[in-house]
């Protein structure tokens, strides 16, 4: 399939050449989720903590006497059902939230999303990206005359001073090289811009 390749003003000046297995695969909304939820499960750190009962720094001593008080019945003060209890299921710091995806339905995931892409207009290739001088104002210029708006995720082939020294500061601007795109990137930004050479890598990465 071809994709529109976009001048500096924003216009389509030509066509690039690229894979329909990449660019031109089926939606599969179940796939793409799975790839999505995993990513970011792996991304977890599993560091949070609670304290079971044998945790609690109470005393062991049997609050009241079992019988003839006309309150329940109480054995210990760190008692799960107790304010300031123990939990019945505490998470322990060490736990592990990571879900495997084979390489194989991570790369038709990554495929799929950038199908859709093209399909709803929200991606676009330009032959090249560059700036004079690492200067915010000059890459905020650029992306607003190629006439993108909202939040914008551009992925490079790779990634050089000036375009990561003025870009970091754009809050709806994130500068990716091809190796590094995630499936969560592609899905939260509203538009996405390739450059000509992170098309021909990500067919070499994903073909």
């Amino acid at each position: 399939m071809d994709l529109k390749l976009i001048n500096d003003s924003g216009q389509p000046s030509a066509t690039v050449a690229a894979s329909d297995s990449l660019f031109g695969r089926e939606y599969n909304e179940a796939l793409i989720h799975q790839v999505v939820t995993a990513f970011q499960a792996n991304g977890r750190s599993g560091n949070r903590a609670q304290k079971g009962r044998g945790d609690i720094n109470k005393s062991h001593k049997k609050p009241w006497a079992q019988k003839g008080t006309g309150r329940a019945r109480a054995g210990q003060a760190n008692s799960p059902l107790w304010r300031g209890g123990g939990k019945i299921f505490p998470s322990s710091p060490d736990e592990n939230f990571a879900q495997k995806v084979n390489r194989k339905m991570f790369r038709a995931g990554i495929a799929s999303i950038l199908s859709q892409l093209v399909r709803e207009g929200r991606l676009s290739v330009v032959e090249q990206i560059a700036v004079d001088a690492p200067k915010t104002k000059l890459f905020a210029q650029k992306i607003k005359a190629l006439g993108l708006s909202g939040t914008v995720l551009v992925v490079i082939d790779k990634l050089d001073d000036n375009i990561y020294l003025s870009s970091r500061n754009l809050p709806d601007v994130l500068v990716l090289e091809t190796k590094e795109v995630d499936p969560v990137s592609l899905v939260r930004f509203e538009n996405v811009l390739l450059t000509k050479a992170a098309v021909a890598q990500f067919e070499e990465l994903l073909g």
